[in-house]
């Protein structure tokens, strides 16, 4: 683990690796956006959620803070020197970032919450995984992905409960 701060980039090359992950992770959000706006004002309304529901206004600004922290938390390990375990960090991120997507598109474009049900484990796992791998390089990394795996593990438990009531 690197608690230290990672030798300085230049300038210009910082500045782009954070807008590039800013912009990677507000490229995913927007798609998934792109598949919730298909369903969250018609068939979502339809179901029977529980009583733990949030309402609908909270998952927008919840979203665009966790995409955020996602987006810093993968730039700090970015900017790392290249050293074991930082490739599969990565690598980690960006398989998690795709398993958020896909369960966008699982639960509201095709409007399938069992599969996407099964889907978010995984996403939940990869996650953990990731968490865990930039918590070994980088503790504040680490740290800033808790809130996103502890956000994800409650819309599991949404995501099943509306599966079983539905």
């Amino acid at each position: 683990m690197n608690d230290q701060p990672p030798a300085p980039l230049p300038q210009k090359k910082e500045i782009a690796g954070l807008v590039f992950f800013v912009v990677l992770v507000l490229a995913v959000s927007a798609l998934g956006s792109a598949f919730t706006a298909s369903s969250v004002g018609t068939w979502y309304q339809t179901l029977n959620k529980p009583s733990f529901n949030p309402p609908d206004w909270l998952f927008a600004p919840v979203w665009t803070a966790l995409y955020l922290m996602m987006a810093f938390a993968a730039w700090r390990i970015w900017r790392l020197p290249a050293q074991n375990g930082r490739a599969k960090a990565l690598l980690l991120f960006f398989a998690q970032l795709a398993a958020n997507l896909a369960w966008s598109g699982l639960f509201f474009g095709l409007r399938m919450p069992g599969l996407a049900f099964v889907e978010i484990i995984l996403l939940l796992a990869l996650i953990f995984l990731t968490m865990m791998a930039f918590w070994r390089l980088d503790r504040l990394a680490g740290a800033l992905l808790a809130p996103y795996f502890l956000w994800t593990g409650f819309a599991t438990l949404l995501n099943g409960a509306i599966h079983i009531l539905n």
